[in-house]
């Protein structure tokens, strides 16, 4: 298929096969129609996939941009594919117009110049972005610069059973008090499990004074000091744990099957909208309900990202915009459809368009944007590599 848009451009006008600039929307608008997008995304959600499915619809009738899913499986495939073309000398028209990116992959592509951009910040609808409240400048601490835009968010919450623990806990000193007082109520998932770490890394965040020394990489000179605090919590913490903290569960589901049990009360989670769906699915009961901590929870953002060698950047851009427009985001927000936390800004938002929000049915356990108020910033990742090998020091166990 590639070769067609390849001879599709050829006989187009040569400002066709240009950079678009951004700053220019009308222009843009005028480039992208005809343009065909390869979006590599991953494609292992059917719900996702039908999510993206209808973006290409509403773009294709809105603007005549023609978008294809490239279905991943590991997006580290589409970073390597644009590396390659670069070493290759393959700089115009490469196979890959988009990318659904964060973290190291995006790190990785800034690192080597395999972006396009920047460009986010100039497409119109990043004036509805919750740039000040949500983690969108950014990406596991590294600049965004206007490399990539945002389109989703994760947020950790906590999952508690309003049976034993009818009122949320507004930090991680309070967690620590109630699990003190209600001993074999509380575990997390064990490190290195994803959603394990993800405990350890929101507990330090929580009990720092100043958590923005954690944007900077640990060292052998700052690593001790930042991370007493964090030892001293779980010193305290770990004999009031589940079986006194001598076995965790392997797993975030495995985490939430104690609390259908009746075994704890509280458990982590990263998907704002977890409770709900477990809630409707007869995973967990009704009395389920979320809550975050006072100061904020850690979360990041889904991006996507535009390759330099693209041959369909206003096309591209179209879509980011489409993406981060008030109906995309109220749509995958809709836990029916994706569940997604928003990228937006509901204050910015136009009367109608927060509205769309306002009716969204989330669910009985999934706390509305205005709630889940500021997201904290990921730790530069050396900090979990050190903090994860030394938990596993002081407290892991045998599974």
């Amino acid at each position: 298929m590639k070769h067609l848009a390849v001879l599709a451009a050829m006989l187009a006008p040569v400002s066709a096969l240009a950079d678009a600039d951004p700053a220019d929307w009308d222009a843009v608008i005028a480039e992208a129609e005809g343009q065909t997008v390869y979006w590599n995304a991953w494609g292992g959600s059917t719900t996702t996939n039908d999510f993206i499915a209808w973006v290409g619809d509403r773009v294709a009738a809105d603007y005549g941009v023609t978008l294809e899913h490239v279905k991943l499986t590991d997006t580290a495939d589409a970073v390597t594919r644009v590396l390659s073309e670069k070493q290759a000398g393959e700089d115009e028209d490469g196979a890959i117009d988009m990318i659904w990116i964060n973290g190291a992959n995006f790190a990785a592509m800034k690192e080597a110049d395999l972006l396009f951009g920047p460009y986010a910040e100039q497409l119109p609808n990043w004036a509805f972005v919750d740039a000040e409240g949500k983690t969108v400048q950014t990406d596991f601490t590294v600049p965004v610069e206007g490399y990539e835009s945002p389109w989703a968010m994760a947020q950790v919450v906590f999952i508690h059973d309003t049976s034993d623990l009818a009122a949320p806990l507004g930090s991680m000193n309070a967690i620590l008090d109630w699990s003190a007082a209600n001993p074999g109520r509380f575990t997390y998932p064990q490190p290195p499990d994803f959603l394990g770490t993800t405990f350890l890394k929101q507990a330090l965040v929580d009990l720092l004074d100043d958590p923005s020394v954690l944007a900077a990489p640990a060292t052998d000179d700052n690593y001790d000091a930042v991370t007493a605090p964090l030892w001293a919590f779980l010193d305290d913490l770990t004999p009031t744990l589940w079986r006194e903290g001598r076995a965790y569960p392997a797993t975030g589901p495995a985490q939430l099957q104690l609390i259908a049990d009746g075994e704890v009360d509280l458990a982590i989670s990263f998907s704002p909208g977890e409770a709900t769906a477990a809630i409707a699915n007869n995973q967990l009961p009704p009395s389920v309900r979320t809550f975050v901590l006072d100061k904020g929870t850690i979360g990041n953002a889904s991006f996507v990202a535009i390759p330099y060698n693209s041959g369909s950047t206003a096309g591209a851009m179209v879509v980011a915009n489409f993406l981060m427009s008030p109906e995309a985001q109220a749509r995958a927000q809709d836990p029916e459809i994706l569940g997604y936390g928003t990228v937006l800004n509901m204050d910015a938002l136009p009367a109608e368009d927060r509205a769309a929000f306002d009716a969204l049915e989330l669910g009985v356990a999934t706390l509305s944007p205005a709630e889940l108020g500021s997201v904290q910033a990921e730790p530069h990742p050396s900090w979990m590599t050190r903090i994860a090998d030394d938990w596993m020091q002081r407290y892991g166990v045998a599974q």
